[in-house]
């Protein structure tokens, strides 16, 4: 499942995020989520959330 609508990802979902810095490299990063930092119900690149370990990245793909 893609991170694209906010109502499919909740506070404590594990999920892989891409970092700016890493949006060239395509480099994923696991952790989290702490905080959904986006407010609209969808986002075409990605809901951008906070993880637990503070790092803060648009979701590419929840983990089941």
């Amino acid at each position: 499942m893609d991170g694209t609508k906010r109502s499919d990802i909740k506070i404590g979902t594990k999920v892989f995020v891409i970092q700016k810095q890493d949006q060239r490299s395509g480099n994923l990063t696991e952790g989290v989520v702490q905080r959904i930092l986006t407010n609209s119900p969808n986002h075409h690149h990605g809901i951008k959330v906070m993880l637990d370990s503070g790092i803060v990245g648009r979701v590419k793909e929840i983990i089941k």
